[in-house]
């Protein structure tokens, strides 16, 4: 028997709005002819949801929602305006369940609970299940930072409290935290850091309590606002003592009895090739043309193995750092700056420890030999991305002298590149290409300009032999079968593809590529299809979002982006531990002859080493996409009410988030619709007015006018450009609505997992590489 899906969604809400009540016929009819549902639909639903097994009957004519007893645990999400969701654990398709404001227990934002199911979803309208906190299994938060507030004489006295802390993160800015006056006394208006001892309660539902940790720095101060992003994610910016006396005794040259064991290439003319303002370099390339027409290119990395040992004070710090943070005004280094910017970084003209990976690659870019071995090598030019690129299309009379002498090899490089990445691409890599925003602040941490960067063959070509030096460097090890680090990319899930396959057909798109076994080839040849057209930029953005996120793991499991089958990081040792313990297992295995003893050694180490360097890659992702939000954000506030041209980003139910031209994103809130009523088709991703069709997707331009830009929050706030509205006053406090970026293409309640796919602004590191890879 056909159901009408609209009469079933409007009759089980009833029920799922009062689980405990038991309602009668003509009570459920008079609620549902709100809703204009007929008398003999609603018993006709009725007798469909009882079979369904979703309500049920006492027999004398009152029915109630079937009762559910199923507990989950889960991290809850919280919403600032009291409510929240729950993610299941190892469930990564299941529906977030809902909870709403009197059933959290107090459960603070990121806390492990327990929750009870209290209604299941309503299949007829997408919503998803309902739930109730019976337990938080753990705390999700133990710091904080935020403004201090000082009491006043009296309430220090009454209270024992000297003030209290309000958060700067919009999740926890309700609660007050109180601090004890025997401990840090901070002026109003610092920034501090302080560790919770006390959460909220029933008697104190919006209090905690905490010790001050450290303070940070007037609030108005410079750098202040980004020092406090770097401490409120647990950034380590300060050096044990012992770390950093073991760094002051590396010697800052290389010593002869160093060079035993390795193979002397000083002759080679190598060369780095980095941004204008980088400093420290550790990946010199070199290439020739060997006698069999074949390329023989060398990939040279610093050796920091060598000076951080296992287990010394440094190598315990950069395991803890996980990888350098890198910042709008500052680099937060994962080792010392004296080895970074020193004896670990290859230095134009003087003698430097290496890791090779020399490589023979036929003109068609097959790699038919390799050898990894240790060297010492000596850079004959630092050379930077622009000026290679310029090298790479003007004259040799029209350039530097030094780029003019290695003119011939930059151009064999670019012809390398051009192979390999035919390669890449025939196999199923997926590539894409956005311009890179990098914000330009004055020496007081101002923001005063976005400026876009496109890469160049240049970068393209690093990029290039990087990653065919990862996979090498991959398949090696993993053919030695030792235990080994890898980087994976897992394949998607089917769910994510569906959504996404439907999407591009939505767009008049053919895909015939099954989401069951979905192959790196089958997005490929989806990207391929939109080059150059105006669908280019959503289908690669919605693409990203249905993609995993890449991690590190001691399984070889593939790299679904690069459509590779070994892939590792071995070409950052610098700034990267994960690339420091590659090293290390170099080394380890070399100098062992694969020994079972270091196998055993490496084997349980492994999987620590892969989850510690995947969780501060997270951490230092979200702290740089925050600074890069308040920047930005600064930046626009001085903005206000001027227009600007935009393309729509993302489409939710609760409105749509636009881009402008300088990568800036900003929220138009259905609010902020107001010539219709809209609603939210979550397949095609489109909103549409009811009364005027009009119709809202992504990709579509716009001319916006910022209304709000709340710094504090990171928030801008837009609305569409009406050249016949008269003008408003606007203000700088925003709407309060979160930036809420949906991985899961608009479903309510899900947050997208950063990095899932999204790049974030600095989503390249500084050689050009994306972080996914």
């Amino acid at each position: 028997m056909a159901q009408d899906e609209r009469v079933l969604a409007t009759i089980l809400e009833i029920f799922r709005h009062n689980p405990q009540r038991k309602f009668r016929v003509n009570q459920l009819e008079r609620m549902a002819s709100r809703d204009h549902v007929k008398f003999a639909e609603l018993v006709k639903a009725l007798t469909f949801l009882e079979q369904e097994k979703q309500i049920v009957t006492d027999g004398n004519g009152e029915y109630q929602l079937a009762s559910v007893d199923t507990e989950v645990t889960g991290v809850f999400r919280a919403n600032e305006k009291g409510f929240g969701f729950v993610r299941i654990d190892d469930e990564e398709n299941a529906d977030d369940i809902f909870v709403g404001p009197d059933n959290t227990l107090l459960a603070l934002d990121s806390d492990h609970v327990r929750v009870k199911i209290i209604a299941n979803g309503n299949p007829w309208n997408g919503k998803g299940p309902e739930g109730k906190v019976v337990e938080i299994l753990e705390r999700g938060v133990e710091t904080l930072v935020g403004e201090f507030h000082p009491l006043t004489d009296i309430q220090v006295k009454l209270s024992g409290f000297c003030g209290y802390v309000i958060s700067s993160n919009k999740k926890f800015k309700n609660y007050k935290i109180y601090t004890p006056v025997d401990g840090i006394t901070p002026q109003m208006g610092d920034m501090v850091k302080v560790s919770i001892s006390q959460y909220p309660t029933e008697d104190m539902p919006e209090n905690m309590q905490g010790a001050i940790l450290e303070t940070i720095g007037n609030k108005n101060d410079p750098g202040v606002d980004i020092m406090s992003i770097v401490a409120a994610h647990d950034i380590r910016t300060e050096w044990p003592e012992d770390a950093m006396k073991q760094a002051n005794e590396i010697p800052d040259h290389i010593e002869e009895a160093e060079l035993t064991n390795r193979v002397d290439i000083r002759d080679q003319p190598a060369v780095t090739i980095d941004g204008d303002d980088s400093k420290d370099f550790d990946d010199a390339v070199v290439l020739w043309k060997l006698p069999n027409g074949n390329y023989h290119l060398g990939v040279h990395i610093a050796d920091v193995a060598h000076y951080v040992k296992e287990n010394s004070p440094l190598d315990k710090e950069a395991y803890q750092r996980g990888n350098s943070t890198y910042l709008v005004d500052r680099v937060i280094p994962m080792l010392p700056f004296r080895l970074s910017n020193g004896i670990c970084s290859i230095n134009e003209g003087v003698d430097r420890l290496v890791l090779s990976c020399d490589m023979e690659i036929t003109p068609e870019g097959k790699r038919v030999a390799y050898d990894i071995h240790p060297s010492v090598m000596r850079s004959h030019g630092r050379l930077t991305y622009n000026k290679v690129n310029e090298a790479l299309t003007k004259p040799a009379s029209e350039l530097d002298e030094k780029y003019a002498k290695l003119q011939p090899m930059l151009k064999e490089m670019a012809n390398l590149h051009e192979v390999l990445y035919n390669q890449r691409h025939n196999r199923g890599a997926i590539d894409f290409e956005e311009p890179e925003a990098k914000i330009i602040v004055d020496d007081k941490g101002k923001p005063v300009d976005i400026v876009l960067h496109n890469r160049g063959t240049a970068e393209k070509m690093i990029e290039s032999f990087m990653l065919l030096a990862n996979e090498t460097v991959a398949e090696a090890f993993f053919k030695k079968h030792v235990p080994f680090l890898y980087r994976v990319h897992e394949t998607p899930d089917a769910e994510r593809i569906q959504s996404f396959f439907e999407f591009v057909s939505a767009l008049g798109l053919n895909i015939k590529a099954d989401p069951n076994d979905v192959k790196p080839i089958d997005l490929q040849k989806v990207v391929t299809k939109t080059l150059g057209t105006p669908e280019e930029a959503v289908v690669q953005m919605v693409m990203l979002r249905s993609l995993k996120q890449a991690h590190y793991s001691d399984e070889p499991l593939g790299h679904f982006g690069i459509a590779a089958e070994f892939y590792t990081h071995f070409t950052s040792p610098i700034r990267r531990y994960s690339d420091l313990m590659v090293h290390r297992m170099i080394h380890e295995y070399t100098d062992s002859n694969l020994s079972e003893d270091t196998q055993k050694h490496f084997g349980p180490i492994l999987p620590d080493v892969a989850e510690q360097t995947s969780t501060q890659e997270r951490k230092s992702i979200d702290t740089e996409r925050e600074v890069n939000d308040l920047k930005m954000t600064e930046f626009m506030a001085d903005h206000v009410g001027e227009h600007f041209d935009a393309v729509i980003s993302s489409v939710t139910s609760f409105g749509m988030f636009i881009q402008l031209p300088n990568t800036v994103e900003g929220l138009i809130h259905i609010s902020n619709l107001t010539d219709d009523f809209y609603n939210f088709d979550e397949k095609t991703l489109t909103l549409t007015g009811r009364g005027t069709h009009r119709q809202f997707k992504i990709g579509m331009p716009l001319k916006v006018t910022l209304i709000n830009a709340n710094v504090e929050q990171h928030q801008l706030d837009f609305e569409i450009y009406d050249p016949n509205a008269p003008k408003k006053e606007h203000n700088d406090r925003g709407m309060g609505r979160p930036r809420r970026r949906d991985n899961r293409f608009g479903r309510a309640g899900r947050n997208r997992d950063n990095n899932r796919g999204r790049r974030s602004r600095n989503s390249r590191d500084n050689k050009g590489r994306r972080r996914y890879k």
